[in-house]
């Protein structure tokens, strides 16, 4: 089957000098970008790297990161990108979940990642001549993306190549993205929505723009990379970061010139009951799915005047099936709260090395061809004449900026400091409709804050960390013996 790289390339031959990546170092043309994607892959076929090959990708995002990812996808294979800046222990451990095979990076990064597994530095000479490469098996992996699971640990998702190449066209196509766009890369590597902002203006032929990360954080910074550059489509953005955006008085019209903006991550509602649309001035897009659904399965065009009341996400993408189902998988009526099931063409494998959770979430559709499966999501949802509203989660999951948490995952972590004896970690939500976390502690009550937050940090990104910490001298209960964790919510808000 025909992958990104053949996209790029198509792009190269018509219109070599057309620019498809700004990037910190300059402007990098499709010619030079299907050239840096043609050494890479001659690069990783002579390493051995064939279908089923996972190689995980860490480099800071740019012209290297492109190549390797694209050179990847070439080769048949399956890729796992790397945020160089989460803690080196985390990373190996997706290294070592993921079954990575190789870590492709470069000199300036080499030194600080010792993930265990063998080295090939991007920047050494790579053969001179194109070695075959047959299509792209449809059934063969192409990434691999860890999402928080029911154990707290994070699990890694299987994508094949048919469900992303599917993926990519569609939202190239709905999305409206052509030659003239230009996307801001917002989301960072490592997520699977920085695939969305990476591949898709690129399979479209459009201009993808690379900054430093330091400049997208600061709304001040954002706005004028977003003049400067003259971007037209965001695709990736978080409903916190617009209500972040739209709380800044100095800054009148940070969207301007921008016709598309494609929210995810979150609810929107908060961000629309605050009055946040007028914000954006031209088409904003709600999108719905999970990692093991390949990023998105359903959208929705929020109207200039919404319902701030709704959480409407839509109607499924092309060849996708969203069902709402009671305890016995048989459909509620319309208007009526189930949870969400989704099947079709961006169905996961699975979870790698995890078959009991994957026999658990990925189950046989009673609804669709024989064979098939749908993945049970875990939210709550009702059908309504916009499409599907998301009613929330129906488990401890929630959603920090857009990332998919588990409280259990940094509950571990926080019982591996030797002063914490218990700990439970439940949601908040602040005056601004932002969902945060607080941790509460049982333990030596004189551990200070900054000395937790600097052991969570040796494992965990920032988006899992708590926001406030409680000290109890015992935690409460339940009858049945189980953290009462509406108490300790009561507790912390009262």
């Amino acid at each position: 089957m025909r992958t990104l790289a053949d996209d790029i390339a198509a792009h190269a031959a018509r219109h070599p000098e057309r620019i498809a990546l700004d990037t910190p170092d300059g402007p990098v043309t499709y010619r030079e970008l299907d050239a840096g994607v043609r050494e890479v892959a001659r690069l990783l076929h002579a390493h051995g790297v064939r279908p089923e090959t996972v190689c995980a990708v860490a480099v800071e995002h740019g012209r290297d990161a492109v190549a390797a990812m694209a050179a990847v996808l070439r080769c048949g294979a399956a890729f796992l990108t790397l945020d160089v800046g989460q803690p080196r222990d985390r990373l190996a451990s997706f290294v070592r979940t993921a079954s990575a095979r190789l870590l492709l990076t470069t000199a300036a990064h080499a030194p600080a990642l010792d993930l265990g597994v063998p080295v090939l530095r991007l920047d050494r000479p790579a053969p001179d001549e194109d070695p075959p490469f047959p299509p792209a098996d449809p059934r063969s992996l192409a990434y691999v993306s860890h999402t928080s699971g029911s154990t707290g640990d994070p699990s890694p998702v299987l994508v094949e190549h048919h469900a992303l190449d599917g993926y990519l066209r569609d939202t190239a196509h709905a999305l409206g993205l052509g030659p003239d766009t230009v996307v801001l890369q917002t989301a960072p590597l490592g997520y699977d929505a920085s695939l969305r902002d990476t591949f898709a203006p690129l399979l479209a032929g459009a201009r993808l723009v690379l900054v430093e990360r330091a400049r997208l954080l600061r709304p001040a910074e954002f706005a004028r990379t977003v003049r400067e550059h003259h971007v037209t489509a965001l695709l990736s953005v978080t409903p916190s970061f617009l209500t972040h955006l739209a709380g800044q008085p100095d800054l009148p019209d940070p969207l301007a010139g921008v016709t598309l903006v494609a929210s995810s991550g979150e609810s929107l509602r908060p961000f629309l009951a605050a009055g946040g649309r007028r914000l954006v001035p031209g088409r904003l897009v709600n999108q719905y799915g999970p990692t093991e659904c390949t990023m998105t399965t359903t959208r929705h065009s929020v109207p200039a005047v919404p319902d701030p009341a709704d959480d409407v996400v839509g109607h499924p993408r092309a060849g996708t099936t969203v069902r709402v189902l009671d305890a016995a998988l048989v459909p509620v009526p319309d208007g009526t709260v189930g949870e969400v099931y989704i099947g079709g063409t961006g169905v996961a494998r699975g979870y790698g090395g995890l078959p009991a959770r994957t026999a658990g979430t990925f189950v046989p559709d009673p609804y669709g061809p024989p064979g098939s499966r749908m993945y049970r999501t875990g939210d709550l949802g009702r059908w309504t004449a916009q499409g599907l509203r998301y009613e929330g989660r129906g488990d401890r999951q929630v959603k920090i900026r857009g990332y998919r948490v588990d409280p259990s995952e940094i509950e571990g972590a926080l019982l591996t400091h030797p002063a914490v004896t218990g700990a439970v970690v439940t949601p908040g939500t602040d005056g601004r409709g932002r969902v945060f976390l607080a941790a509460h502690l049982t333990g030596d009550g004189a551990t200070t804050d900054a000395a937790l937050r600097a052991h969570l940090a040796r494992t965990l990104p920032p988006h899992l960390m708590p926001r406030h910490f409680h000290r109890h001298a015992t935690l409460p209960t339940t009858r049945g013996g189980k953290a009462d964790r509406r108490r300790l919510v009561a507790g912390s808000t009262a």
